[in-house]
């Protein structure tokens, strides 16, 4: 584990009433800790977890469309006001990594593309093809198994969004491969991911953020009642 702890400079934050730092996870954040090698991030959209894994990402140096240190290409929707009002705590400092973003993977895919185009070799890292000449979920896969694995921390945003439920179990296995040399933050709505075990779950439904066990999460418990009970949840949600 490298990274252990997120501080928030509030002394640097200018406008409080504004977004990010208005949502109320942010606003209430005021350090959190890691102490597994594998941590979740949990909650409804718009609870602040995508927020903050960017301005995590941020502060690693990532790309913060999607990428490592070495990936440099602009995005307009990628900004991260509280990347500059965060500070991280390491032990040791890692500069390897990579942060995915499930919603700007095409432009990073468009980005290798480019890069391609003086060097092919490049696809190596991707699975030997344009990520664009995979399906979402192939390219996915591609990347978590040829492009992760250094010694570092992997940043994920929504990993699931690509990922047919046979492939977020695939998933957990990588997991546990990657956790052996490296640290992941994940932020994500899968049931399945945040089943694995001894993780942290963090979770932004609460204010302040707190800890959490995996059958207490919300999308555990929403998830089981339904599989359990599908005939009564469509019967009430169905009829007329």
């Amino acid at each position: 584990m490298f990274l252990r702890e997120i501080i928030k400079m509030t002394d640097k934050i200018q406008h409080h009433d504004q977004y990010p730092f208005n949502i109320p996870t942010i606003r209430s954040l005021d350090r959190l800790s890691f102490n597994k090698n594998v941590t979740f991030f949990v909650g409804e959209n718009g609870s602040g977890k995508s927020t903050l894994l960017e301005a995590i990402a941020y502060q690693c140096g990532f790309n913060t469309g999607g990428g490592s240190r070495n990936n440099q290409y602009d995005l307009e929707s990628s900004e991260a006001r509280l990347g500059d009002c965060i500070r991280l705590s390491w032990m040791p400092k890692v500069n390897q990594g990579f942060f995915l973003k499930a919603e700007t993977f095409y432009s990073f895919a468009s980005h290798i593309d480019k890069l391609a185009e003086e060097d092919p070799s490049l696809y190596r890292y991707y699975g030997g093809k344009s990520l664009h000449e995979q399906s979402h979920g192939e390219a996915f896969v591609s990347l978590f198994k040829n492009r992760f694995g250094q010694r570092g921390i992997y940043i994920l945003d929504e990993p699931e969004a690509a990922l047919s439920p046979q492939r977020q179990i695939l998933f957990l296995s990588i997991i546990h491969e990657l956790q052996k040399n490296a640290q992941l933050i994940i932020a994500t709505h899968s049931p399945i991911l945040m089943g694995y075990p001894n993780a942290d779950i963090y979770n932004f439904d609460s204010i302040p953020v707190t800890r959490i066990g995996y059958k207490e999460t919300e999308h555990y418990q929403v998830t089981r009642r339904f599989l359990e009970n599908r005939e009564f949840y469509l019967t009430e949600i169905l009829e007329e």
